[in-house]
């Protein structure tokens, strides 16, 4: 029986969008004093100039080492401060894969960049001058965003002082000698996708004490119906339902506050196309429910929302971008928890499209509330028919099982819209490798109580997990991204364990390349 409980929820809200380091670069001049850090980025040819840096700038002891170096990444600090050389080539000889998960230039440069940005502080110097010499747009960009990633702080995002502990910035140019201005445009871009990246970042890893479904959503209208050609509609369970949204409801009904649907709509002017949507798993916090996990399992499940975070970020890109076409974003936020009125294995559930799903596992509920807001978004009608739809979610364990944490399982019923996602991953080093959508396995989710269960056991379990998915887009062109949304310790722009913004880098490159035709 279900007894009353006082709120566990916080007074205090972290629930705020990360800031720009970027934004207040200087761009042009340089620093007085003498705690001066430098970066110096070289263009792709430019290679020999590392050894040229490294006499000039590292102490006497290491400059013979240094300067006969092949390392692409050179570090020294001599009596004027520490300096970082950058001198990255692109890898020859045999790759696999077509080269989809080697080194590109910006991936590279973001990870090494944001890496080099957290090593600083241990110096505290008051000042960062970083040189481009000769570089391209790609080189730039991956800095810019890199810079950004490794300036993030969880807690210096939560207590409003970002960026306390980072030197004054300086961002300069060359081409060969002659000193040319900073791409603002370029970096004005970088600064949008980093901040897409770290948003999503930052509501991962925010207690699941202080967001759950109605901080949630009220975060998301608060933040996003200010925004040019965008509408928030936040449907609360009574409209939930209103348009039989059971499964998602049943997911939620255990928890202190319930389920809830948010769906951002952003129109843009005089763009009548078909929109694109996008579907987010929102589970704010997942205890396994009835079916409850042991407290390993347990432990890191305020990340059980991070495929809605990755939505969320991707909307916010999309809109401060003045992206030219029609988008639809929708989060399924719900909590899954243990109470007496938690749904149960055995209970038949009818879904949204009316199919009555068994409940084999209630730890296999992300399914479940993507079921109902995927049914939600390919049946609007008329000029809010989606031409495609694409979901993430940190769906199964068994798809890290399959490829890791680094890469993204990715399941379509269309070709073409895969390749587009797999490419635009390999582009921005944010990778993810189709798996099968296997027709035969959907065999096990037979039952003689339902039309089919929401889980299956033995082998294959992210395949099945989006076979089941599959049944509910209606043979629209659909994608599905199974990500992990976290990193278990410090690596590359991430200077902490923590979200990682999955899939954000490859779903905005997916939108700015987008050039298939359905």
């Amino acid at each position: 029986m279900a007894t009353s409980r006082k709120s566990s929820g916080s007074s205090k809200t972290t629930l705020v969008s990360p800031q720009s380091y970027l934004k207040s670069a200087r761009l042009k001049g340089s620093p007085t004093g003498k705690k001066i850090a430098h970066f110096f980025v070289l263009g792709a040819g430019q290679k020999s100039l590392a050894e040229k840096f490294a006499k000039k700038w590292a102490p006497n002891w290491q400059k013979e080492s240094l300067a006969k170096s092949k390392r692409d990444v050179i570090h020294a600090v001599g009596s004027a401060g520490p300096v970082w050389i950058f001198s990255w080539e692109p890898q020859k000889g045999p790759v696999s894969h077509d080269g989809s998960f080697e080194d590109h230039a910006y991936g590279w440069h973001r990870d090494q960049l944001g890496s080099a940005l957290s090593m600083l502080k241990a110096y505290q110097v008051d000042s960062l001058v970083i040189e481009f010499l000769s570089t391209g747009e790609d080189t730039e960009r991956g800095a810019f965003v890199g810079l950004d990633m490794g300036a993030y702080t969880f807690r210096g995002t939560r207590e409003q002082k970002e960026f306390a502990d980072l030197p004054n910035l300086w961002l300069l140019k060359k081409n060969g000698s002659k000193t040319v201005e900073i791409n603002k445009q370029l970096l004005t871009e970088a600064m949008l996708e980093a901040r897409a990246v770290n948003l999503a970042r930052h509501l991962v890893n925010t207690p699941p004490n202080e967001i759950n479904p109605k901080t949630y959503s009220e975060f998301i209208s608060r933040e996003f119906s200010k925004l040019s050609g965008t509408t928030v509609d936040v449907w609360n369970e009574k409209k939930m339902r209103d348009e039989k949204m059971r499964l998602m409801l049943a997911v939620g009904q255990g928890a202190e506050h319930p389920p809830c649907l948010v769906h951002i709509r952003y129109r843009p002017k005089n763009n009548k196309a078909k929109p694109l949507a996008f579907v987010g798993k929102g589970i704010t916090f997942d205890s396994g429910g009835l079916d409850i996990k042991p407290s390993s399992g347990m432990r890191w499940m305020k990340k059980d929302m991070g495929g809605s975070a990755t939505i969320a970020g991707l909307a916010w890109w999309a809109i401060s971008s003045d992206y030219p076409a029609p988008l639809d974003f929708y989060l399924a936020i719900a909590e899954n928890s243990v109470d007496g009125k938690s749904f149960r294995p055995g209970d038949v559930i009818e879904a949204r499209n009316g199919l009555k799903v068994e409940i084999h596992n209630t730890d296999a509920e992300g399914r479940l509330v993507l079921a109902d807001a995927l049914d939600v978004a390919v049946t609007a009608k008329g000029k809010d028919e989606p031409e495609m739809v694409i979901n993430a979610a940190t769906l199964t364990g068994a798809c890290r099982v399959a490829v890791g944490a680094e890469i993204g399982g990715l399941f379509s019923n269309h070709d073409p819209l895969a390749k587009a996602l797999h490419q635009a991953g390999a582009e921005t080093s944010d990778f993810n490798w189709q798996l099968p959508l296997f027709s035969k396995y959907a065999s096990t989710f037979s039952t003689p109580f339902g039309d089919l269960v929401n889980a299956t056991d033995g082998f294959g379990g992210a395949i099945t997990a989006a076979l089941f998915l599959e049944k509910f887009v209606k043979q629209k062109p659909w994608a599905h991204l199974d990500i992990y949304a976290w990193a278990d310790k410090a690596s590359g722009a991430l200077n902490s364990m923590g979200g990682n913004g999955q899939a954000v880098q490859c779903l905005i490159q997916f939108l700015k390349s987008k050039t298939i035709q359905l």
